[in-house]
Order: C-alpha cells, then structure tokens, then sequence
C-alpha cells in the first residue's frame, strides 16, 4: 500500500490494521510518514504505543524490526556483533592449512571482518533495502526506550539522524552502511524516565493517553468481535470507573481487550460482582491493587 496523502487517509490505514485512532494520532502517523520523521509515542502501558508499529507494518507490506529495550542495552547488542566462535574456527583451519606466515596472516586478518562473519542486529538490519515483495524499507520499532540509559541514546542520535553506520573493523568502502531509503521508525517510551531533548528534537511526538468511552467500545468491537453489545458496554463503563479509582497501575485497552476475551472464555454474558472478583488480575497486576478494588468497590462500580 502507499503512503498516505492526508490525515484522513493516515486513519483509514490504522484502521484497516483494526487500530482505531482519534485525528491527532493520526495526524502525528501522517506527518512522520510525510516528512520521514522518526515518531516518539510516550503514554502508560498498553494503550497500544507498540500497536502503532506493528500495524504500519503489516498496512504498508514492511517488514517489522523490533528493537526491545532494556537496562544495559550497548550498541553491541543493538546494531552488529561478531560471530567470534566461527572467525576462531576460522583461524584454526587456517593454522592447520599451513597459513602461518606473514602473508597468511595478513590475508586471514581481512577475511575475518568480513559480512560472512557478521551478525547483524535490529539496527543494521533497518539500514537494509527492501526485500522481495515488500512495499518499501522496514518499519523499525524501538520499544521501550526509556529502558535504556543516556549514553544509549546518545548512539541513536547518529543513527536516527543520518541512516548510516561505519564499521570500523572493516575496509572503508564496504564498511560504512547506508540505507538506500531511511525506514519508518517508531519509538516508544512508558516515562518511567525522561528522554533526553536531543533525542526527541530529532523525533515528531505523541502522547497516546486512555481512550474515552465511544472509542474504547469501538477498539473492543474490532478486538473481540464475538462479544454482544451488552457485555461490550458493561465492560467498557467498568474499566472507564476503575480508571478513577487511586491505583498503581491502571488498567490500559491491553488489560480491557484481555479482560473482554477472558469473559468469553467463561461464557459469560454479563458482569456480576463474583465473576469481577475472580477476573481481576486479568486487569490489575499489582495485588495491593487487586485487594484495594476486590471488595466494596467493585459492587459500588457495578452499581453505578
């Protein structure tokens, strides 16, 4: 599929993914696609930032790249490794087959930094052309940043900014990679830390809170189609009211999606406060949480 041409054209992309977007998301997916901007997404857990990539992806016929973040991520991990236990391999032939001498070793020194002996990582493999049958350069997800640490982010602002990488074990005029057309890349961010302005200058940024009711219900119709109406809206007005209690975590449309399968799973048909009891930690994840909410207050919601 092409690139979108409008705003309006942006959301009936997501849309044909089954990802409902309200116009400033769409406007935001629009412009980085537009402009070929690397989009930011922050917002709480489960409110579908990563969602986002994945349905671009499968929209627009790329192939997905998933960076997943964490503590200690290096640019090892990230972008290229070597495959040391096949170049030692190497070597020992090399030494069996009788090339010890200076020249031998010479020859052995380049042809062990060579792409054979690469592994390449999310980010190098972003840098690729399009394979067959894809419409255009990958999507590359870099989920969870905010996992990482700052000098991590300091290596993506090279990356991000010029699409290329040098590899300094490798001769000059094969070792820097370039990419022919720069991929689609989102980023996502929880905020359990700040990003560092540098980084989010080089990106468009979006906030993706909790849906309000009207598209919360429409995102559980697309999800979970065999729900009725009735259950669909019970659900949806139930997690609207737990979102306002005071809560470490909240409840995100992951939680609710998950919640609408498992009571299909239990052939149930409407709420009852037994049933929210015993469901609970398909929503809530902290057990201070669960027991805060499993008494009075889940008969009081259900009441109201």
């Amino acid at each position: 599929m092409d690139l979108p041409r409008s705003v309006e054209e942006a959301r009936r992309l997501l849309a044909a993914g089954r990802y409902v977007a309200d116009e400033s998301l769409a406007t935001a997916v629009f412009l980085a696609l537009k402009l070929g901007r690397p989009l930011l997404l922050e917002g709480e857990a489960g409110v579908g930032k990563t969602e986002v990539a994945k349905v671009l992806a499968e929209t627009l016929n790329r192939r997905l790249i998933r960076l997943q973040c964490y503590e200690g991520l290096d640019a090892a991990a990230a972008l290229y490794e070597w495959n040391y236990p096949r170049q030692m391999l190497e070597i020992r032939l090399a030494e069996l087959g009788g090339e010890a001498g200076t020249e031998g070793r010479s020859r052995l020194a380049h042809d062990i930094f060579t792409e054979r002996f690469l592994l390449k990582r999310p980010l190098l493999l972003a840098l690729e052309p399009a394979g067959p049958g894809e419409a255009g350069p990958p999507v590359l997800l870099i989920d969870e940043l905010d996992r990482t640490d700052e000098p991590f982010e300091a290596f993506l602002l090279e990356i991000l900014s010029d699409f290329q990488v040098s590899i300094p074990e490798m001769e000059p005029e094969r070792g820097t990679v370039r990419a022919p057309s720069p991929p689609v890349v989102v980023l996502t961010s929880n905020r359990t830390r700040e990003i560092h302005d540098a980084l989010k200058r080089r990106c468009l940024y979006h906030w993706i809170g909790y849906p309000d009711a009207a598209r919360e219900l429409e995102i559980l119709r697309l999800r979970a189609p065999a729900l009725s109406a009735a259950l669909g809206e019970q659900i949806v007005r139930f997690v609207q009211r737990l979102r306002a209690a005071d809560l470490f975590k909240l409840p995100g449309v992951a939680e609710t999606i998950d919640w609408a399968h498992a009571l299909l799973a239990l052939d149930r048909v409407a709420l009852d406060a037994e049933t929210v009891r015993a469901t609970l930690g398909v929503l809530l994840k902290y057990q201070d949480d669960i027991e805060k909410m499993a008494g009075g207050p889940v008969a009081e919601i259900l009441r109201g």
